[in-house]
């Protein structure tokens, strides 16, 4: 079976489109996973690792009143990062991760407290505007799990957003090659 980013990779570069990452809580680990995987370089523009709140500002341009009256671990500021790491690095996409992973809670979120984002072209499917998704997350454990599951979560909705895109691209070259039957 084949690994979430393994599936990322081959469909980003199948479709010559790329990635750029975002993340906090998990300090590189989503950038890991997708370089982990032989052919990455095809689709992987690079990450920016904004683990402090004011690199989220500085470098994603995350609203700096949004961070000031929500802190870092809000969705509005995952759909941002996400948004900001896609116009920094030039990609195609762009995920983000933020969270508490503890042992503490932070800016009065308990530990577990996940958002995970992506941002993507301006159009999913022709005529379609396109807003960035945000999941939020609830997750139990440890700090190890609680990162780990962040990226396997992170990779898993930058996956289904390329496979719901896929799967509509096919029916659409479908409908055009049988004359709309």
């Amino acid at each position: 079976m084949r690994s979430a980013a393994a599936e990322v990779v081959r469909l980003l570069t199948v479709r010559g489109e790329t990635v750029a990452v975002a993340e906090s809580l998990t300090g590189g680990l989503v950038a890991a996973e997708i370089t982990a995987v032989p052919g990455a370089s095809k689709a992987f523009r690079g990450s920016v690792t904004a683990y402090a709140t004011e690199l989220k500002h500085g470098l994603l341009g995350v609203d700096l009143t949004l961070l000031a009256e929500r802190g870092a671990v809000d969705p509005q500021v995952a759909a941002q990062m996400a948004a900001g790491v896609r116009e920094a690095l030039g990609a195609d996409w762009g995920i983000a991760t933020t969270g508490v992973a503890g042992p503490e809670p932070q800016d009065g979120q308990p530990v577990g407290t996940v958002y995970v984002a992506v941002d993507g072209p301006p159009e999913a499917l022709p005529g379609t505007p396109r807003d960035g998704k945000v999941v939020p997350l609830r997750l139990n454990g440890d700090r190890a799990e609680i990162r780990m599951e962040s990226v396997r979560s992170v990779l898993a909705l930058l996956l289904r957003e390329l496979a719901g895109e896929q799967t509509g691209n096919e029916r659409a070259q479908d409908t055009e090659q049988n004359g709309g039957f």
